[in-house]
């Protein structure tokens, strides 16, 4: 994992600041003719959930995979064991293979795929909870992934990631 966190501010991860953020990427989306596919693990389809609470995400939204066991990432996104043996599903591998394979695996133009420990338990020393991993890719382009690292409970966690792949995204869309 890198040694750089990004940090997310807490007022850039309240319901109204993450519907804002929704909102803008929904309109480029929609205007630069993108459809949007999320592959989570650790958010639980929060990001699917975010985006989709925006009236009119049909236009530019295309679906929302939910894999957190190996065998769903697998059969969902295209993930190899091998990659998985080797890396675990929190690495920099795993959430590559994550959004590739979501492209792959649907007529969408942009990708955003999450996986992490949120905790409060399941963290090592070698992954602590609050390690995430989020990538982003657009079709025929090639994928970028950053490690995270994020303080709080659960929740806390989950947040923070949904507002990181967000941003991540609306770069993306433009």
């Amino acid at each position: 994992m890198s040694a750089h966190t990004p940090a997310i501010a807490p007022a850039e991860t309240t319901d109204a600041a993450l519907d804002a953020l929704a909102a803008r990427i929904g309109e480029t989306a929609r205007r630069n003719h993108h459809m949007l596919v999320t592959a989570e693990s650790c958010t639980g389809g929060w990001i699917a959930k975010t985006l989709t609470d925006i009236a009119g995400s049909s236009a530019w939204f295309e679906c929302g995979l939910v894999a957190y066991s190996y065998e769903a990432k697998q059969a969902l996104l295209s993930v190899r064991p091998q990659t998985l043996e080797q890396h675990g599903a929190v690495s920099r591998e795993t959430v590559i293979e994550m959004v590739s394979g979501a492209l792959a695996n649907t007529g969408a133009t942009l990708a955003v795929a999450v996986t992490g420990i949120a905790g409060p338990g399941g963290g090592t020393e070698d992954k602590p909870v609050g390690t995430i991993w989020v990538a982003w890719k657009r079709r025929g382009g090639y994928p970028r992934a950053e490690a995270f690292h994020f303080d709080g409970d659960r929740e806390a966690v989950r947040r923070q990631t949904v507002a990181a792949a967000l941003q991540g995204l609306e770069t993306l869309a433009s």
